[in-house]
């Protein structure tokens, strides 16, 4: 089984392993009232194992295969809310023609879409919807404030799925992406506070105040 890292210091809980081939980040948070898994790209069992049998909701940041892989799996098993946004949705449920550069998966029903401002409550956990299309049309993140979360006492949390990485931002070559919408995108996630921690689909965790230098300056 892959190794189960723990992230420190954010206002709620937050696990991850890092599965597949492209490494990606697969996050589980929970407030002890509900288990949230984002982004399942693969082994279903690894991650409901991770944790701890028991999954509630299932969110989607984009629609791409290595982040919806083993969503269908793992909703099969645990009868978890699958969430994504309204956009994204329709593909990654196959009611949708799959864009012709995406690889295949398994479709997934989507139990729940959101739109951009929409505040997503889970368990306890209140998280707004930010829509930042620029990746895919309908790729998202989303964020919870102390004040919500278990720790008032420690900093916010950024979901940013693949639209903002450690030092980096999500490819816009792919069918879908758009370079200027990446950019309005990335402007709306540097308004958020500098210590927040920002939780990537790939690569090294970072947090809002590193990236105003080595991103939002270049992109935003």
């Amino acid at each position: 089984m892959a190794q189960i890292r723990t992230v420190k210091g954010t206002c709620v809980p937050v696990k991850y392993l890092v599965l597949g081939m492209l490494q990606n980040n697969v996050y589980l948070i929970s407030d002890g009232s509900a288990t949230i898994v984002v982004d399942p790209s693969c082994k279903a069992d690894d991650i409901l194992a991770a944790a701890g049998g028991s999954v509630d909701a299932i969110v989607l940041t984009h629609r791409h295969s290595d982040h919806v892989g083993a969503a269908k799996e793992l909703r099969d098993k645990t009868g978890a809310t699958v969430i994504a946004s309204a956009v994204d949705a329709p593909i990654i449920s196959d009611e949708k023609k799959l864009p012709r550069d995406d690889m295949r998966f398994a479709p997934c029903p989507v139990d729940h879409v959101v739109n951009d401002g929409d505040i997503l409550k889970i368990g306890n956990m209140p998280w707004k919807v930010i829509l930042t299309p620029g990746h895919t049309e309908g790729s998202m993140c989303l964020f919870i404030d102390p004040q919500f979360g278990t720790d008032i006492a420690a900093a916010p949390v950024l979901v940013s799925g693949d639209t903002l990485f450690c030092g980096s931002i999500g490819r816009t070559d792919f069918q879908g992406g758009d370079m200027n919408a990446m950019r309005r995108s990335l402007k709306r996630l540097a308004a958020l506070p500098d210590d927040t921690v920002v939780l990537p689909g790939h690569n090294d965790l970072t947090t809002i105040g590193a990236e105003r230098k080595r991103v939002f300056a270049y992109y935003a």
